[in-house]
C-alpha cells in the first residue's frame, strides 16, 4: 500500500500528462486554473486507495480517480458563481478573475472531460459500472446544491433536512469514489457498497467539520472568507442547533442577525458566534461529527480485505476529521 503522499504524486503526474488543450485559452486555461489553486486532491486518492485495498495497481484506477478530481473542480467552479464567492484556497475564484460566463462554460467543458476518462478503460463492463455510479452521484449532488439553495428561502429547516442536504451535495462524492475504486479493483459488490457507506459518512463528518471551520477557522490556513455562511444567512448545522436548543432570547437574536445584510460584516460575525459560544454550540458540532465518524469506520471494518491494507484510508480519514484547512 502506498501512502497518501505517494498516491498523490501519482495523481500530479497524471495530471501533467493528460492536460487541458493548448487552443482556446479563454476556455481551458480556468480548468487549469481551478486544478492548480492548491486543493488536497483527497477523492481521487480515495479511488486509488479503494483499488490498492484489493491488491489492484493503483495506476489501472487513474482515469475514474481524475475524473472524480475533474468533477469535484466543475461543481466547485459553479458553486462559487451561486455563492457569489470571492476566493477559493486563497485565491480569487474563477468568476472573479475572468467573468461567469467563462465559468460556466469552462466548469461544462471539464464535466465533459470526466467523462471522457471514464471511456478510458478496456473492459465495457468496468466502464459502464463507472459511468452508472457517477451519474447516480453527480445527479444526487446537483439535488443537494438545489437544496442548498431551497434552504435560503425557507424560514425553517429541520436538522434531518440539513444532514441529506450536505449527505448529497458532499458526501456521497466521497462515497462514490470509494466505490468507484472498489469496481476498478473488480471487488465485491458488498464490499464495493460498504466503501460507499464508509466515504458516505466520512463525507458528512467532514462537511460538519466543514461548518466549523467556516465560523472558527483560522483565515490564514482555511484558504476562503471566514464568518462567509453567516454572511450568507446559511442554515448551518450550528445555526439550527442553536435554534432547536437555545433559549428564546438567544434563538431570537440569531434569527434577527439572519434577516441582516452584511453591511457591517465583521460586527455580524462576532455577534452570532458569541450565540453560539454561550450555548456551547461547538461542542454540540463536535459530538455530531464523532458519531458519523464512528459509523463510517464501522464500515470500514467490514470490508474483507487484510487489515493492514486498510491502514492508509484509516489514517487518511482520521486526519480529514480533524483538519484545520
Amino acid at each position: 500500500m502506498r501512502s497518501l503522499p505517494q498516491l498523490l504524486d501519482l495523481i500530479q503526474q497524471y495530471a501533467q500528462d493528460n492536460p487541458f488543450p493548448g487552443e482556446l485559452p479563454e476556455l481551458y486555461e480556468p480548468c487549469a486554473y481551478i486544478l492548480t489553486l492548491g486543493g488536497k486532491r483527497l477523492r481521487p486518492a480515495l479511488t486509488l486507495m479503494a483499488a490498492e485495498m484489493f491488491n489492484q495497481p493503483a495506476e489501472s484506477a487513474l482515469p475514474a480517480a481524475w475524473s472524480v478530481e475533474l468533477f469535484h473542480n466543475f461543481s466547485l467552479m459553479h458553486d462559487d458563481i451561486m455563492d457569489a464567492a470571492p476566493l477559493r484556497r486563497g485565491q480569487p475564484t474563477v468568476h472573479h478573475k475572468w467573468n461567469q460566463t467563462t465559468a460556466i462554460l469552462s466548469g461544462d467543458v471539464m464535466l465533459i472531460y470526466a467523462y471522457r476518462f471514464l471511456t478510458r478503460f478496456s473492459q465495457p463492463e468496468t466502464v459502464a459500472k463507472l459511468v452508472q455510479i457517477f451519474n447516480r452521484v453527480a445527479t444526487e449532488v446537483c439535488e443537494g446544491q438545489q437544496m442548498d439553495v431551497n434552504f435560503e428561502t425557507r424560514s425553517s429547516v429541520s436538522i434531518p433536512e440539513y444532514i441529506r442536504m450536505i449527505e448529497l451535495k458532499t458526501a456521497v462524492l466521497l462515497g462514490g469514489a470509494l466505490e468507484m475504486g472498489a469496481v476498478c479493483a473488480a471487488a465485491s459488490e458488498t464490499d464495493a457498497q460498504h466503501l460507499y457507506e464508509l466515504g458516505r459518512l466520512a463525507g458528512i463528518a467532514f462537511q460538519i467539520q466543514d461548518d466549523l471551520l467556516d465560523t472558527y477557522g483560522d483565515p490564514a490556513k482555511f484558504g476562503k472568507q471566514v464568518g462567509g455562511d453567516i454572511l450568507q444567512n446559511k442554515k448551518t448545522l450550528l445555526v439550527l442547533k442553536t435554534l432547536e436548543t437555545a433559549p428564546e432570547a438567544d434563538r431570537q437574536e440569531l434569527q434577527q442577525w439572519m434577516q441582516t445584510g452584511a453591511e457591517n460584516p465583521d460586527t455580524k460575525v462576532s455577534a452570532v458566534r458569541a450565540i453560539f459560544d454561550r450555548n456551547g454550540i461547538p461542542a454540540l458540532i463536535e459530538a455530531e461529527k464523532q458519531h458519523f465518524q464512528e459509523a463510517a469506520f464501522r464500515h470500514l471494518d467490514e470490508v474483507q480485505t487484510p487489515s493492514e491494507r486498510k491502514t492508509v484510508l484509516r489514517g487518511s480519514l482520521e486526519a480529514l476529521f480533524e483538519r484545520d484547512r
